[in-house]
């Protein structure tokens, strides 16, 4: 009976995990799930895990929008519209039938500036008659004749082509014995010079006008000609309310300050010294706009309403000193939606290229893991194929190829990458394959660790009694190294690549912060992080770079997480 009741109660007994009885029901894989689901830690970095690779690898599914897609919104943006200069220089209108070369210009705007009557260009007198302080008149003299004078007898010798007539002939000695410097005669005015006892007679043709006022037509279609200018002006400044030009007769009035040319009673042109310019060809500035520029520079005001064509009221601002102004108007402008808060539409805000930053992490996770998983899976082929050699064949071939790691393990690593980056930027490679090749240069430089392991694990266990059995069986060397070597290792290469996976992310995250790695516009949560190089986006837009680097934080410990539960599990006594 009591025997009956010991066993009953060993029946009711619950075995530890590690107890012998136990121990025996269960296979080494069981064993080793066992102790690793045990790890609360090693629990919760598995879970991280998986919600990283379901939020990169599935969330872009859902995601409304695309890794690219730049959002853009239209607002009324202040954009230079217009120039204003008070005009205090003379500017220069030359009659239509008038050629003159650069040089005779030259010298007769340096004439006009130095306040000169006359031009001389290579024996040509070109005269300047100063009609107002902002108009000048400057004609050419075209000789006639040289009259020489005797004793009250004047005899005419024609010098032009424009000879006198006998009529004309009479009035210009009366002129001379009256001692006049110029007459008028059917209309023309002759000038007279005093040439020692000889009298010059010549023709006073007018080629040009220099004056310190514009013309701003009502009509774009109407041009000003130098004829209506020169008689606008020469009315201007004599005072008078009518001229005659281009065979056509025009008023001059004032309205509110300011000079008005009007042609059958309807507004022609306005004159003033402001010159208003637009800042593109294919704006139009009416009178009326430029008037109330005008009238806005007067009164000192910083910003005027004006009426468009379309009858909307647009607002320009005028800000300027020393006569040079510039205007800008409200102008409704595309605008790419960089850096906007969070917000239900784009529930981490956008970035500096106008996309949305939620979606671009789901985008930048496929590849920053995938680049982790892929270069685990180059170093750990390299390492366990050139580690697995060494260890077994030992002699000249281990000592080969331990050089071989030792050489890999001087490379300076950082300094490789910037030399491989600057390159691929010079070669102007694409986005898509400067990815493999990142890859394959950061798998290429990790697999010495690898190799160094496999190799010290194979020394141990190539001298064990099994691998006796099995080279004495006749079984080939490379199915000694890795049907037998090698998964012996395969525990200790779990937790390494398991570690090491989060190393490669922070190595490709360091890689594209610094513009060496992925390149835009495909994103990785390295180049993400890249926008922190800016002091003013690191301080003002937290919700561009923080979330980047709180997910590489979290996935780099749920990795670690899990390779320290993977150590653990498979050799527990390093837990003591």
């Amino acid at each position: 009976m009591k025997k009956e009741n010991n066993r009953s109660v060993e029946k009711e007994e619950k075995l530890a995990l590690d107890d012998e009885r136990r121990v025996k029901v269960l296979s080494p894989t069981m064993l080793v799930m066992k102790r690793f689901f045990r790890n609360k830690l090693a629990i919760a970095g598995l879970i991280i895990i998986v919600a990283m690779f379901l939020f990169s690898f599935v969330g872009g599914f859902f995601s409304p929008y695309g890794e690219s897609q730049v959002f853009t919104g239209y607002e009324d943006v202040m954009k230079e519209y217009a120039n204003a200069t008070v005009n205090n220089s003379f500017r220069y209108s030359y009659a239509e039938n008038v050629d003159l070369s650069a040089a005779a210009k030259g010298k007769i705007t340096s004439a006009v500036t130095k306040g000169l009557d006359t031009a001389d260009v290579n024996g040509v007198v070109y005269t300047i008659t100063n009609l107002s302080d902002s108009l000048k008149l400057i004609s050419i003299q075209n000789n006639c004749a040289r009259v020489t004078a005797l004793k009250g007898i004047y005899t005419f010798e024609d010098t032009g082509e424009n000879p006198l007539s006998d009529s004309a002939k009479d009035i210009v000695s009366a002129a001379i014995a009256d001692s006049k410097e110029s007459v008028e005669i059917d209309g023309i005015n002759y000038l007279i010079t005093r040439d020692g006892r000889f009298y010059n007679v010549a023709i006073a043709q007018d080629i040009a006008i220099a004056s310190k006022m514009v013309y701003n037509m009502y009509n774009s279609a109407d041009k000003a000609s130098f004829e209506f200018k020169r008689e606008a002006e020469t009315a201007l400044a004599k005072g008078e309310k009518t001229f005659t030009a281009d065979g056509a007769e025009y008023a001059l009035e004032n309205v509110e300050g300011e000079n008005v040319v009007t042609l059958n009673g309807q507004p022609y042109a306005n004159i003033t010294n402001l010159i208003v310019q637009p800042v593109s060809n294919d704006i139009f500035l009416t009178v009326d706009y430029k008037l109330a520029v005008q009238e806005a520079i007067d009164e000192g005001k910083k910003e005027f309403t004006l009426t468009d064509a379309e009858g909307n009221d647009v607002t320009y601002e005028i800000s300027g000193v020393n006569g040079d102004y510039k205007i800008k108007a409200a102008t409704r402008t595309q605008l790419i939606r960089i850096y906007e808060e969070p917000s239900s539409e784009h529930w981490l805000g956008t970035d500096a290229n106008g996309m949305d930053i939620f979606t671009r992490l789901m985008y930048g996770g496929r590849i920053s893991l995938m680049i982790g998983f892929v270069v685990v899976v180059i170093e750990i082929v390299l390492g366990v194929i050139l580690g697995g050699i060494a260890g077994y064949f030992g002699g000249w071939v281990d000592n080969l190829i331990m050089r071989i790691v030792d050489i890999f393990n001087c490379i300076p690593s950082l300094p490789l990458y910037i030399i491989i980056g600057s390159i691929m930027d010079a070669m102007k490679i694409e986005p898509t394959i400067r990815i493999y090749y990142l890859m394959l240069i950061l798998g290429l430089l990790s697999w010495p660790g690898i190799a160094r392991l496999v190799r010290g694990q194979i020394l141990s266990l190539r001298e064990q009694e099994f691998m006796t059995a099995a080279e004495a069986t006749g079984i080939s060397v490379s199915r000694r190294i890795f049907r037998h070597l090698i998964p012996n290792v395969i525990p200790q290469l779990i937790v390494m690549a398991t570690m090491g996976l989060g190393s490669i992310i922070i190595t490709e995250s360091t890689l594209s912060f610094l513009g060496l790695g992925v390149k835009y516009p495909y994103a990785s949560w390295g180049n993400i992080v890249n926008a922190v190089t800016n002091l003013r986006v690191m301080t003002n837009y937290w919700f561009v770079w923080i979330p980047a680097g709180f997910l590489i934080l979290i996935t780099v410990l749920g990795f670690n997480f899990i390779g320290d539960g993977l150590r653990d599990a498979f050799d527990p006594k390093m837990k003591r």
